[in-house]
């Protein structure tokens, strides 16, 4: 039967080898097509894996019509190239040829002209390429071809297509209409794959952006302190922020504890990571727990949902433990656990989670007097103190007060648009 050159108009007849179907038959089709396009909705529905559902969907249909071959065509508009993104019944080569610019064959015409076109015997077919050649003997049987366009908001992004063989009550216009539906929920599904990744993928360059001003601010040039006790800090922190080595800060309050912690991630190959800060003397024992380690859902009342801890958050990364000598002695115990073996439960859990993270405590308490009182667990301490960095208080640098003075006036006129 001669096809127009272009797929069917409005008005045109669709080719059909079926003679007229009972209304049992016709009942039970429509019931079939109804399952089919439900199990799709529920498949996109199901998860953001476009690869996945899409294969899923060829699967399905292939119940639904018996087809031998499937596939799935996404326009890719910078390179101006149709080619298939899923497959059924097809190797991983012969899909990788499976590529046709706007206009080509038949896969081509359907993407350039969006309606589908419907080869009764692709052996007979001149406009039919195969070019995935994956049809073998097409003498022997006869294989008809249906594709439908996939679109969104009247744009063609796609082609579905199916082969299947040529059968006795066959009825393409049902099989068309079916298709088109399906090609619809498509088109939808890859439509909000593609938005989320676009938004993934701005939302990743804000963060290089953010890392990269971190970077920058924290960079040891950017401190402020010239003096000779700070120039050996610095000296000190660029040699140990390539270490995995714990470090504990020591010095008085307000003297930049936070700050340096902080100079030591950004200046570490853990820069991309996530530096997670918790103070240790701000809250209760029984928060504090579930702070740092997290919990499951009904672990104690009000735990309404599984929550992860500083240690699952800073994964990757560096936490930052300040005034570590608050910390009680049942949570020391806990916590020299995770130094030595990188694993901890949750709150209320059993399952194990191991973790990849580097610690900076600080604190402004005689540590070794605690351990004297027994307030701290001395083998805590000698985990912690691997790099002991003491930090000195303003009056033993006061060659620093000028460029400090210097630098809070900026930033003060910096954030009031004043000059002062």
């Amino acid at each position: 039967m001669g096809l127009p050159p272009y797929g069917l108009t409005p008005g045109e007849t669709m080719p059909t080898t079926a003679t007229r179907p009972s209304e049992r038959e016709q009942l039970d089709r429509r019931i079939l097509e109804l399952t089919t396009l439900y199990e799709i909705s529920k498949i996109l529905g199901s998860s953001l894996d476009i690869e996945r559902n899409l294969t899923e969907i060829l699967r399905i249909l292939n119940s639904f019509m018996g087809m031998r071959k499937g596939t799935i065509l996404l326009y890719d508009a910078p390179r101006d190239e149709l080619s298939i993104r899923v497959a059924v019944g097809m190797t991983s080569e012969e899909m990788a040829r499976g590529k046709y610019q706007k206009g080509e064959g038949i896969l081509g015409k359907v993407m350039q002209h969006g309606v589908p076109m419907v080869i009764p015997d692709i052996g007979a077919e001149p406009q039919f390429l195969d070019r995935t050649r994956s049809r073998g003997d097409l003498v022997s049987q006869t294989i008809a071809f249906i594709a439908v366009p996939i679109k969104v908001g009247g744009q063609t992004i796609g082609v579905l297509s199916v082969d299947r063989l040529l059968v006795e009550r066959v009825s393409f216009e049902e099989d068309v209409r079916v298709l088109s539906i399906a090609a619809s929920l498509i088109g939808q599904a890859v439509n909000l794959q593609q938005r989320v990744a676009h938004e993934r993928e701005g939302l990743l360059e804000q963060t290089r952006s953010l890392q990269q001003a971190l970077r920058s601010r924290y960079r040891l040039e950017s401190l402020v302190g010239q003096s000779k006790r700070m120039r050996e800090i610095y000296d000190e922190i660029q040699r140990v922020s390539h270490s995995r080595a714990t470090v504990l800060l020591r010095g008085e309050s307000g003297t930049g504890k936070e700050l340096l912690a902080r100079a030591i991630h950004y200046n570490s190959p853990r820069a991309a990571g996530p530096f997670i800060k918790i103070n240790c003397a701000a809250l209760p024992q029984t928060l504090l727990e579930s702070e740092l380690f997290g919990h499951e859902k009904g672990a104690f009342t009000g735990a309404a949902t599984a929550k992860k801890g500083r240690f699952e958050l800073a994964d990757g990364g560096s936490l930052f433990l300040d005034e570590i000598g608050d910390l009680p002695l049942d949570l020391q115990s806990k916590l020299l656990r995770v130094l030595q073996e990188r694993s901890f439960e949750r709150v209320g859990g059993t399952r194990t989670v191991e973790v990849d993270v580097r610690i900076v405590a600080a604190t402004h308490q005689d540590l070794e007097g605690a351990i004297a009182q027994g307030r701290f667990r001395e083998d805590l301490y000698y985990r912690l103190n691997v790099i002991p960095i003491l930090l000195p208080p303003l009056r033993e640098r006061k060659e620093d007060i000028p460029l400090l003075t210097e630098h809070f006036l900026a930033k003060y006129n910096r954030e009031n648009n004043r000059k002062v």
